[in-house]
């Protein structure tokens, strides 16, 4: 069941909420709204925005602000990522709220004083953090789509920060593992530790520095962040430290509207998030390529099924490394010929049913993208819904908080590329589409995704996960078209993921039979055997039945499907 927060938030006394506690394959099962997240508190705050009137964007800015406060994990106003919105009588549309990294950027910045790549400057110092995005994606949305105030989208926020929450099990291992690294930074300690011992499960979670920053964001907006105490407290830090984050680039950010990617899969319509995303590119490309084999005749999980789908990832990834980036600064990148059903086509006649490909490192080659992003899924009444993937990077950013502000900052610079031509078997990579610069995003893997049958809201679905999201997407969307699972089916089915290289199949070690890993090895793939990939958060409505079927994904603790 649910833990309440300890403070009187109405949405806690809700008695016609849904909260996924099932333990079965059974999915959560509502009429009218739904919110799915890794954080009950969050989803039950998004349900009580709808109740009172608000739309599916009202629902997620305050869901991802409560977040900020209940899943410091990847929950964030320190970060950034990308929302889509589907109207149901209007065109879809995307919010780019990536960070971008600031004006003293340049490609070189990671190479030490003799040249050599520094990895601690690429991911774990104040030189790390890109501009963040996030209040300005959210109150953008907002200011297109929202319907109720402003103020009480964001009042649930600073009263879960200033009041506390009640600390679960997920946040209790969350917090104990991330010690070692609070130590480094005494504002970070401070807020995460009770004088410096671990929070426990059961424990109330305050947060006074947030709250008031929350505060400031409630009563002024964007420029409660970006302007004034907010951003003079984190430009402070970054100068004390090394940074780069300047007043200037904090005052200059900007979230973008973009149009969304379109695909089709089997009679659906596929809407992706668009660069500097390679979600939607990647999910889009990889269901063309599948669209040509019958894989619900070959079952679901069965060896035929993951060899094509492996073969599939192997391929869209290596068209990832060689043209995505920031769309604002690689303006023929060419999109619309990677998503093309002829692309596809051509790919396709290159992958041998009986034998797996050879990936080798004189062609591509990815650096670290971190597991620990998250995604939610929101359904209001009138079946406008909102797919939301946001981030950190690492679990927990950089595990630097802003003194005086409560909030952590992201380590995305390290999303972008080492240094120009630096391409090593390690994992370094070196080409051009995303180098540092001024003021650009670092590609992304998070893919938001919305599915149409008919003109009609079919599924929404999204995943934290690194690269592996735009896998974990994939499988989801075939799982419920292919297999007809259901919500909860969909998400606890077993995963798998392939990126060029290194060349192997990751799967989850509980996930396939020891036969079908038989007759995959048997083909030639390398297998690497994971705990857990992903944590899909993912909303179906049933056509039959006219409900919303939450999928709530139980590889990682503290989430729930909440509805009414």
């Amino acid at each position: 069941m649910s833990r309440l927060v300890a403070l009187p938030l109405s949405v806690l006394m809700l008695l016609n909420f849904v909260l996924s506690a099932n333990g079965g394959n059974d999915p959560t099962r509502v009429r009218t709204g739904m919110v799915v997240s890794q954080s009950d508190i969050a989803s039950q705050v998004g349900v009580e925005v709808m109740q009172e009137g608000g739309n599916a964007v009202d629902a997620a800015v305050a869901t991802a602000l409560a977040m900020a406060v209940t899943h410091p994990t990847a929950g964030n106003i320190g970060g950034g990522g990308f929302l889509i919105f589907r109207p149901n009588d209007g065109e879809p549309t995307a919010f780019d709220f990536r960070e971008k990294a600031p004006a003293a950027a340049h490609p070189e910045m990671w190479l030490n004083e003799k040249g050599e790549y520094d990895y601690q400057r690429h991911h774990e110092s104040h030189k790390a953090v890109g501009v963040p995005g996030t209040v300005a994606g959210l109150h953008l949305a907002w200011k297109t789509h929202g319907k109720l105030p402003w103020k009480r989208l964001v009042e649930p926020a600073v009263r879960l920060a200033a009041d506390g929450f009640v600390v679960g099990d997920g946040l209790e291992r969350s917090l104990k593992e991330q010690i070692d690294r609070f130590e480094k930074y005494p504002a970070s300690l401070a807020q995460f530790t009770k004088d410096g011992k671990p929070y426990l499960a059961g424990d109330l979670l305050k947060q006074p520095d947030l709250a008031r920053t929350l505060e400031r964001i409630r009563d002024q907006g964007p420029a409660g962040f970006y302007e004034g105490e907010t951003a003079e407290l984190l430009v402070k830090d970054m100068e004390a430290n090394g940074g780069l984050i300047t007043l200037e680039d904090m005052k200059s950010y900007t979230a973008q509207q973009r149009t969304p990617l379109r695909g089709t899969y089997r009679g659906y319509d596929v809407i992706g998030m668009c660069p500097p995303s390679s979600g939607g590119v990647g999910v889009i490309e990889m269901l063309n390529i599948l669209e040509g084999y019958d894989v619900r005749a070959a079952g679901a999980g069965s060896a035929a099924n993951l060899h094509r789908m492996a073969e599939a990832m192997r391929r869209s990834f290596a068209d990832r490394a060689q043209y995505l980036g920031d769309p604002d600064f690689n303006p023929e990148m060419p999109v619309a010929r990677l998503i093309s059903k002829e692309h596809a086509a051509e790919l396709r006649k290159t992958i041998d049913e009986s034998a797996a490909s050879i990936s080798t490192p004189e062609s591509f080659e990815w650096a670290y993208e971190s597991d620990e992003t998250t995604h939610f899924s929101v359904v209001d009444g009138d079946r406008n819904a909102v797919s939301m993937t946001y981030t950190l990077e690492y679990a927990y950013g950089s595990a630097i908080t802003v003194p005086g502000a409560g909030f952590i900052l992201n380590n995305e610079m390290g999303d972008f590329n080492a240094a120009p031509g630096m391409t090593t078997t390690g994992g370094l990579i070196g080409t051009k589409p995303n180098l540092a610069l001024p003021k650009k995003r670092m590609l992304s893997s998070m893919s938001p995704t919305i599915v149409v049958k008919d003109g009609e809201l079919f599924m929404v679905t999204g995943s934290p996960g690194g690269r592996t999201i735009i896998n974990t997407v994939l499988q989801t969307i075939l799982n419920v078209v292919d297999h007809e699972m259901n919500a909860q089916e969909a998400v606890d089915a077993g995963r798998i993921h392939h990126q060029w290289l290194p060349s192997r199949i990751q799967y989850e070690n509980q996930g396939f039979s020891p036969d079908t890993l038989a007759i995959l090895r048997g083909l030639g793939h390398e297998l690497y055997p994971i705990d857990k990939q992903g944590s899909a958060e993912v909303i179906v409505v049933n056509a039959k039945t006219g409900q919303l079927e939450g999928g709530v994904d139980r590889r990682r603790p503290d989430g729930g499907a909440a509805g009414y």
